[in-house]
């Protein structure tokens, strides 16, 4: 599908489910090659964001892959391995585990996480250039009203 030459009105009849699927798709290859650039990887990034107390963990305590998998569920992609991933992290010592096989960021995890996030704003900056902040609110809205349209629910 093109947009080249094509009126509003001819982008008004397009079909919304193609063009969200393709910003999904694009947004997240551009994500992920900027942090594999970086080092690290989306998948590891959200390891150490679930794991952290100083993130999304509600209390820092240790999970499982299942449970991580589950945490994870509405964004993880369903080539990601977590168990490898977690792999990657306990070499690089910023995942420890224990005996029932949860795994525990660690200190250096801690600070890997704060430096990883610090390069958040500028990928964000890249897939917002040229874009209003007024105008990307106005395309949340349609597309969450699209999603209450269609019976979905809103996290």
């Amino acid at each position: 599908m093109t947009t080249q030459h094509t009126s509003d009105a001819g982008l008004a009849a397009q079909p919304a489910a193609y063009w969200t699927g393709v910003a999904y798709e694009t947004i997240i290859s551009f994500t992920r090659a900027q942090q594999a650039e970086l080092g690290f990887t989306q998948p590891q990034f959200w390891l150490l964001r679930n794991l952290s107390k100083n993130d999304i963990s509600p209390d820092g305590r240790g999970r499982t892959i299942p449970e991580l998998q589950q945490a994870m569920s509405s964004y993880v992609r369903p080539e990601d391995d977590l168990k490898a991933e977690a792999d990657v992290l306990l070499e690089r010592g910023w995942l420890t585990h224990d005996a029932d096989g949860r795994l525990w960021i660690t200190e250096s995890g801690e600070e890997a996480r704060a430096g990883i996030k610090q390069h958040a704003p500028a990928i964000r900056a890249r897939i917002h250039q040229g874009i209003d902040d007024a105008d990307y609110v106005t395309t949340v809205k349609v597309l969450q009203q699209m999603i209450r349209n269609t019976g979905g629910t809103l996290a």
